[in-house]
């Protein structure tokens, strides 16, 4: 598959997930967390599905798929065990011109789920092209030992600084930024020092 990455804004969005099991789940998890509006299409669902369902946090239509389902979806995820009505979910989705993703299964795929590293607003996704899941698995969790919790802090504080230049007209090149996040701002965020941090990198952008 030749890519294009991009990072989708799902807040508030209708999202279909066609399944119920473990697969299902670990998708719902994602789209929850990227706040879409989520519809679980499944004879039987797990029982965190469930409960999430019992909380209100995603609707649960407990029956077979069908293809009015996909009416009102921006995306769709077939997550089944069974690679027919996966297929089929990926065939009606394309008639309607609803992007899917079918787990495990890169022919009937619009698009593809990477492997996610989070912290905090920063994002790093490892895909393969869906040639071996697991080997993005595998690079995700070395990255997991390279970017600690702080690169959160670290991402809201580039942020802060960020918003608070453009408030006062002032303007940093991306040379600058990239010359003062790579100094002393990490290791004074490491070592809980935000203040220290902040005013270095206030320092270093405003002197580059």
């Amino acid at each position: 598959m030749a890519s294009y990455p991009v990072v989708l804004d799902l807040g508030g969005r209708s999202v279909l997930v066609v399944g119920g099991g473990a697969v299902a789940e670990r998708k719902v998890e994602g789209l929850l967390a990227a706040e879409a509006t989520v519809t679980v299409v499944s004879p039987r669902v797990t029982v965190a599905l469930a409960l999430l369902a019992n909380e209100g946090r995603i609707r649960v239509r407990f029956r077979s798929y069908r293809p009015a389902d996909l009416r009102g979806q921006v995306l769709v995820l077939a997550a089944t065990n069974d690679r027919g009505v996966n297929a089929r979910v990926a065939a009606d989705a394309r008639r309607r011109r609803v992007w899917v993703n079918a787990a495990d299964d890169p022919e009937h795929c619009d698009f593809l789920l990477p492997s996610v590293l989070r912290r905090g607003s920063l994002l790093v996704s490892v895909t393969t092209g869906g040639r071996s899941p697991a080997l993005a698995r595998v690079v995700r969790e070395d990255l997991e030992r390279v970017f600690g919790s702080d690169y959160a802090l670290l991402t809201d504080l580039a942020g802060e600084v960020r918003r608070e230049l453009h408030a006062r007209g002032e303007k940093a090149t991306a040379k600058a930024w990239t010359q003062a996040l790579r100094g002393d701002v990490r290791r004074l965020v490491a070592a809980g020092r935000r203040d220290d941090a902040r005013r270095r990198l206030l320092q270093a952008l405003r002197s580059a």
